[in-house]
């Protein structure tokens, strides 16, 4: 036993290329094959710890699975089950965790999972522990990945850093989502954040990612630490780590001013594959660099312009909408893109799905109108349709407005505007936004003698986390509708749907009738800019 795990520690430390030569070498020295038959004969008389360790060795070896060596250790290793303490289960769950199933694996899986059972109450080790979630997987039953969690919050405050981030994946392995426990390993991970190697943060994102965690706090001190150490970090690993910032919906604007400098001054890093990551975070985040604006659109579109004989028919429309999405128009590629789609090349290219092409394409095209320098407000912009129906999660904005304004006249609900733009309730007020006004009698008049509020109630999934700042599709149509002649209030719909009936009446009326609310031209410029 001492003499295969010495063999497989120097073994695993080597480079994959190595690992290949020097297996071959192990595997055709006639001292390995003496061994191997030593151990099958002894495999019986062995103690519960060199059986599981020699088990352990041979497999991550490469030692074929459907061999009689590895066949008999994982027979004996399920007669000896019981017998084997918690130090031996936590190895031979990772090895089994390794191998394929077969006949004997999977009996001898069940009968490590009763007994895993049977042991957690008695496993004070949170190493042991983690390793046994993340051995059991997300196939263990409900009940034992609970029992797990127990036992792992019961010795929570001996939580290590190490422990923390073994932990944090070992969920994502059982794809379980213990708040508890995530948080307790975040505030770990946030006190030594400057320990943590670059491949651990993308890796701690992407867990929180897949177990949809959302921790503003741990988001920030990963992003503050990044913003920090800059200097240090290649521009091509700042791609990454926003690629998974920008996956979670979280802006860290700091670390987005930062790699935008680092963009400006050398663009001849970025090939088409982070060109395409660069924008599709900056447009998914809504955010445009501080201070250089002009100068950031224009390093993207030359980048752009210069794929573009290249470049594949879905990654161009894909480029195209979330440059128009930030609300900036590349001509040249827009002008590439509609002769590709005036020959149906668009909806017949791979990629996307059908329907998600041209809601994209119809995004551009209103983008074209509605952002160009020559577009002016209209006079009136007449609803294209609007519904009595309501739907079931806006029947308490539509009670509340009711109460609050007196009259369902007093506004409209389910409005449908040109650019398949909807609306879920509109509020026509006075010029100096203190009279609410019936909608149907303010039809005809010129907008320049009223004020039209619209209400979107929306996930908070719509936000970017942690703030009201509104992700790319909604901030898009936050600027339309301001260039359409509406003041956009935005409610994240989960928080008003917690709010007593009473409580949802004042929030209304602050939104409706807020004395800080700004002349609608300066709301008008300010969202432009």
């Amino acid at each position: 036993t001492n003499c295969l795990t010495t063999v497989w520690r120097l073994f695993k430390n080597l480079s994959e290329d190595q690992q290949r030569y020097e297996k071959q070498l192990i595997f055709e020295h006639p001292a390995f094959v003496k061994l191997c038959q030593q151990l099958l004969r002894d495999s019986r008389r062995m103690t519960r710890a060199d059986l599981v360790f020699s088990l352990h060795a041979v497999v991550n070896l490469g030692v074929p699975q459907n061999t009689l060596l590895v066949q008999t250790l994982v027979r004996v290793c399920q007669e000896k089950l019981n017998q084997l303490d918690n130090r031996c289960i936590s190895v031979l769950a990772t090895t089994l965790a390794g191998m394929d199933k077969d006949k004997n694996v999977s009996a001898l899986q069940a009968g490590l999972q009763l007994l895993v059972e049977q042991r957690i109450p008695s496993i004070r080790d949170i190493f042991i522990l983690q390793n046994l979630m993340k051995c059991m997987g997300k196939d263990a039953p409900v009940f034992l990945k609970k029992k797990l969690e127990i036992a792992v919050l019961k010795e929570i405050d001996h939580l290590t850093y190490p422990n923390a981030l073994r932990l944090f994946f070992a969920l994502v392995a059982m794809n379980y989502c213990s708040i508890p426990i995530l948080n307790a390993c975040s505030k770990k991970i946030q006190e030594n954040v400057q320990d943590t190697p670059f491949r651990q943060l993308t890796l701690i994102l992407g867990a929180c990612y897949n177990l949809q965690y959302r921790n503003v706090e741990l988001f920030s001190a990963l992003a503050d630490y990044v913003n920090s150490t800059a200097y240090l970090w290649d521009k091509r690993q700042i791609i990454l780590l926003l690629s998974a910032f920008g996956t979670l919906g979280f802006q860290p604007s700091e670390l987005m001013d930062i790699f935008a400098e680092k963009m400006t001054e050398d663009p001849e890093f970025l090939n088409l594959k982070n060109l395409l990551i660069v924008l599709r975070v900056y447009s998914r985040l809504n955010y445009v660099p501080r201070g250089q604006k002009h100068l950031f659109f224009e390093t993207l579109h030359s980048c752009l312009n210069k794929y573009l004989p290249q470049i594949p028919n879905t990654e161009l429309l894909k480029a195209v909408y979330a440059l128009c999405i930030l609300g900036y128009l590349p001509h040249r590629a827009i002008d590439e893109l509609l002769q590709k789609d005036s020959r149906n090349e668009l909806l017949l290219s791979d990629g996307l799905y059908k329907e998600e092409k041209e809601m994209m394409l119809r995004c551009v095209k209103a983008c074209m109108e509605l952002d160009s320098p020559s577009f002016t407000k209209p006079a009136f912009v007449l609803a294209e349709n609007f519904s009595s129906l309501v739907s079931l999660n806006l029947r308490k904005a539509r009670e509340a407005l009711i109460e609050l304004l007196g009259d369902e006249k007093m506004f409209r609900q389910n409005v449908q505007l040109p650019y398949k733009y909807h609306i879920d309730f509109e509020i026509v007020m006075d010029s100096e936004r203190k009279t609410v006004l019936p909608v149907a009698a303010t039809d005809d008049h010129a907008d320049s003698s009223v004020q039209r509020l619209a209400f979107l109630f929306v996930p908070l999934a719509a936000f970017c986390v942690g703030t009201t700042h509104p992700q790319g599709k909604l901030g898009m149509k936050k600027r339309h509708l301001n260039k359409l002649g509406y003041h956009v209030i935005l409610v994240p719909n989960k928080k008003f749907q917690e709010m007593t009936n009473e409580d949802a009446v004042k929030f209304l009326k602050g939104k409706i009738y807020s004395e800080n609310a700004l002349p609608f031209s300066e709301v008008t410029v300010q969202d432009n800019n």
